[in-house]
């Protein structure tokens, strides 16, 4: 068997915008970790990354080590610290299984897949709640390997909450996010941070250094009080409006809408965003209101905590989502 590292070409990684300048597997970097500390931990974590190569090698080993590994109460280590394989193209790609240390005390873990001689594409999806110490792929020693299909659309960017991370279904790939960047093609950011996007200023400066396809601003969740809401969504959205004049932003409310009073002054308050953003003449902007997201049947299946949605949760928000962003897409890029 060959080997590769993740950073070995062909084999390429998606979901970090930052890994071309500085090779790291993070999602921040640390210049922008000390300006906030509380993302030290959230940051170096990458939810939403993935590994991406074409093989027509008949089996493949995957080996992943972690540099932390810790319980989540509302998530296995299915959810939270597995690899999920994907074979095949991308809108219809198979699920292989799941890689996984096999307890809290193992920080490693290995898995052989089996496949046809066709050359087809393989999507690794890496762990959401850890941060990854090394991670590689062995294939057959004559075996050919190139780089992956490109994706159809450039990356966009989802910043947010626990939900926005993944949080919590049942794998990685059934976040709504990773479905609609599936079935869609698009590649993405995942820049949800649990308990911990509050709309700050040196958060949208960030962003504003990372080129995206579109902006998805989703961190109701994370505004510890509507007062806080309040002061800084519009701000935040100004602020990443001004450095991306013509960068369409879908602007969006919480899912779980049924399980708080004050959900209501929330949706108001971003909807207002909205409205204003419509009145200066802002063509690029969208809205889609959290209360639509779990539909009108069986509301109560979505959950599993009245707050963060389950795989059926996600799912039906991808529903919704996926069509906006299609919209979007296709008028971007007519010709692709």
């Amino acid at each position: 068997m060959k080997a590769y590292k993740y950073s070995d070409s062909p084999l390429e990684v998606h979901g970090l915008p930052f890994y071309e300048q500085n090779h790291l597997l993070e999602r921040i970097p640390a210049e922008y970790r000390e300006k906030l500390p509380s993302l030290e931990f959230l940051g170096r974590r990458c939810p939403g990354m993935r590994v991406c190569f074409r093989t027509n090698s008949t089996k493949f080993t995957i080996k992943l080590s972690l540099e932390t590994l810790s319980p989540d109460i509302g998530m296995s280590i299915f959810a939270c610290q597995s690899v999920n394989v994907l074979i095949g193209k991308r809108s219809d790609a198979r699920f292989a299984g799941l890689v996984f240390p096999p307890d809290y005390n193992t920080k490693t873990a290995e898995k052989t897949f089996y496949k046809s001689s066709e050359m087809e594409d393989i999507t690794l999806f890496l762990p959401r709640n850890e941060i990854i110490a090394d991670f590689e792929v062995l294939v057959e020693d004559n075996a050919i390997v190139e780089a992956p299909t490109p994706y159809r659309y450039p990356a966009m960017l989802f910043y947010g909450s626990s939900i926005t991370e993944g949080g919590c279904c049942n794998r990685i790939t059934n976040a709504y996010n990773a479905i609609i960047s599936n079935h869609l093609d698009v590649d993405y950011y995942n820049y949800g941070f649990s308990g911990n996007a509050k709309g700050e200023p040196e958060m949208a400066d960030l962003i504003n250094t990372i080129t995206m396809s579109i902006f998805v601003l989703d961190y109701d969740h994370n505004a510890p009080s509507i007062e806080h809401l309040a002061k800084t969504h519009e701000p935040f959205f100004k602020r990443i409006r001004e450095k991306n004049p013509t960068l369409p932003i879908i602007i969006m409310t919480k899912p779980d809408f049924d399980y708080s009073s004050e959900n209501v002054q929330r949706r108001d308050i971003i909807r207002a965003t909205y409205e204003h953003a419509l009145a200066d003449g802002d063509n690029n902007v969208y809205f889609i209101d959290g209360q639509s997201f779990f539909g009108d049947t069986d509301r109560h299946l979505c959950t599993c905590d009245c707050c963060h949605p389950n795989d059926l949760g996600f799912y039906r928000m991808a529903q919704c989502v996926e069509p906006v962003v299609k919209n979007i897409l296709e008028k971007q890029y007519p010709n692709l």
